[in-house]
C-alpha cells in the first residue's frame, strides 16, 4: 500500500522559508521520480518540482531559485526547501508520486503572510 506523509508546513512572514518532508511507504523510493504540487485557495493544482531517481530536478518558473527540491533514499523521503518566500506561495503542498496511477499524500498547508 503506497503511502505519502508530508510535513513541515506552517506560517512565516515574506522572505522567511520553511523545509517540507515527505516520507514515503510501500514503494521502490529509489527509482521513482518525486514531485511537489500545490493548491492554492479556488486554483487549480500545479507542478512545483521534481527530482528523478538519478537526482535530476526541474522546478516549474515560479519557484526557480527560490526552492530546492531533494531526496534521501535511506530515509525514502523527498524535500522541499522553500527560501524567499512571498504571499504568493500560499497553498496546501502535497508531495506526488505517479506509478500505475497519480498518489498523493494528505498535505500540509504553508501560509506566507506579508
Amino acid at each position: 500500500q503506497v503511502q505519502l506523509v508530508e510535513s513541515g508546513g506552517g506560517l512565516v512572514q515574506a522572505g522567511g522559508s520553511l523545509r517540507l518532508s515527505c516520507t514515503s511507504s510501500g514503494i521502490s523510493f529509489s527509482l521513482i521520480t518525486m514531485a511537489w504540487y500545490r493548491q492554492a485557495p479556488g486554483q487549480q493544482r500545479e507542478w512545483v518540482a521534481a527530482i528523478t531517481s538519478s537526482g535530476s530536478t526541474n522546478y516549474a518558473d515560479s519557484v526557480k531559485g527560490r526552492f530546492t527540491i531533494s531526496r534521501d533514499n535511506g530515509k525514502k523521503s523527498v524535500y522541499l526547501q522553500m527560501n524567499s518566500l512571498k504571499p504568493e506561495d500560499t497553498a496546501i503542498y502535497y508531495c506526488n508520486v505517479q506509478l500505475s496511477r497519480a498518489y498523493w499524500g494528505q498535505g500540509t498547508q504553508v501560509t506566507v503572510s506579508s
